[in-house]
């Protein structure tokens, strides 16, 4: 019997709405007028995947006596303290073993954006050694919440959302409304009011202050780790808060941030997710593929971020005894968010993404799901398996309302 004209054209719609949905469906690679454009104007760096060497991951799940880690609790016992060791003496530092007391004191609070949020100004006062050092953070809570709401701890490189700017304007970078309004309360501070994010600024930062002005040793804590060790200091205070969820906090970052952020959730486990966008080199990129930034570079311009060790790695990644997919595998079995941006090729999408899924085997370990597929994602989708996630969207080197967005999806569904 012959097929209607209308149903073979119903077919040849079908046909073409398929094709056309498999075309949008392909996963993400990079724009090769960016590739080209951005070799050109940065020749001394690689931005081209074929270019990118051969190299072996290090197994996170070998002991440095070559025995294979079997589950869960040898992870913990035995594997994850040589990796944070391992981490501590060749990237981030090692923290003082050092307790100092800490006064937080209130100085500002009142109701802004139509009294919808409660805003809050607070002086952190570190004490030791007879001498004081300070620095600011901020507060903001949906005004109407009663109950005790998860906690986003914002590690901010851009500027400090004082109570006076928040009240003008709602930052893109930080949206207190779009976070508030989710339930959640955030907390902020400003990386340099910390430790200065300068190579110069050692003498000014809570660095220098807590080692009484001796210089920091080859592998002594650098400011990512600073900054991190700050994030923690406001949990120490928020946790007490009944306010607050203390089994329901999150750690955010952004670039340097992103970096700080993924760091401070390996040494703080209060922190139940970890959102590290566009953090590329030194944060979710694999080092070894010596793709957009690498370790000889980052270390020679911003050298204050890591230990001194790191930049002895610098054109030798294959001889780092651990790679960044490690500090993804430190914050099992809590969770991870991972995001890129499609322009930023300096932070290496496909490094960031790769960290995301060879961090997998360790979290298997807690009998979780986690993402295996090796291409990269669709541009603009969440990919996610359990307790990680990742996304590459469209655009350049930025954090905006739409990746706020997705991270408060995410972390709704894990906290």
């Amino acid at each position: 019997m012959a097929l209607s004209r209308s149903f073979c054209l119903g077919i040849l719609l079908l046909a073409v709405s398929r094709i056309s949905s498999s075309w949008a469906e392909e996963p993400w690679s990079a724009d090769p007028e960016l590739v080209q454009k951005s070799s050109k104007s940065n020749a001394a760096f690689n931005y081209d995947e074929s270019k990118v060497p051969m190299f072996e991951l290090p197994n996170a799940l070998r002991l440095e006596n070559g025995q294979s880690v079997s589950d869960s609790k040898q992870w913990i016992d035995q594997r994850r303290p040589e990796l944070m060791n391992l981490f501590r003496e060749h990237v981030y530092g090692f923290r003082p073993d050092i307790h100092p007391k800490i006064e937080i004191a209130r100085t500002i609070q009142k109701s802004i954006i139509d009294d919808q949020v409660d805003a809050q100004e607070f002086s952190a006062t570190i004490h030791h050694q007879g001498k004081t050092f300070q620095f600011p953070f901020a507060y903001y809570r949906p005004a109407s919440a009663k109950e005790a709401l998860p906690l986003i701890v914002c590690i901010d490189n851009q500027d400090f959302l004082s109570v006076e700017v928040a009240q003008k304007n709602d930052r893109p970078f930080l949206p207190i409304v779009q976070i508030t309004k989710r339930g959640f309360a955030v907390v902020t501070f400003h990386t340099s009011n910390v430790d200065p994010d300068r190579a110069d600024g050692y003498a000014e930062g809570v660095r220098s202050f807590l080692a009484e002005g001796k210089p920091p040793t080859k592998n002594s804590w650098g400011s990512l780790s600073a900054w991190g060790w700050a994030a923690s200091r406001l949990v120490d205070h928020f946790e007490k808060d009944p306010q607050i969820d203390a089994n329901r906090i999150a750690v955010v970052g952004h670039s340097r941030g992103g970096k700080t952020a993924l760091w401070a959730a390996a040494e703080d486990d209060r922190f139940k997710v970890a959102y590290s966008n566009q953090s590329g080199c030194g944060g979710a990129a694999i080092s070894r593929r010596q793709y957009g930034e690498t370790v000889a570079r980052i270390t020679t311009s911003f050298p204050h971020w890591f230990s001194v060790n790191f930049a002895s790695f610098g054109g030798r990644e294959h001889e780092l005894p651990i790679d960044q997919h490690e500090l993804i595998d430190l914050i099992a079995p809590r969770s991870v968010f991972v995001c890129s941006a499609a322009q930023d090729l300096w932070a290496d999408p496909v490094g960031e993404y790769q960290s995301v899924v060879e961090a997998g085997p360790v979290f298997q370990l807690f009998g979780q799901s986690t993402i295996t597929e090796k291409t990269m994602p669709v541009l603009g989708k969440t990919r996610t398996a359990d307790r990680l996630g990742y996304r590459i969207r469209a655009g350049a080197h930025s954090l905006t309302p739409p990746d706020w967005l997705e991270f408060l999806d995410f972390a709704s569904a894990r906290l």
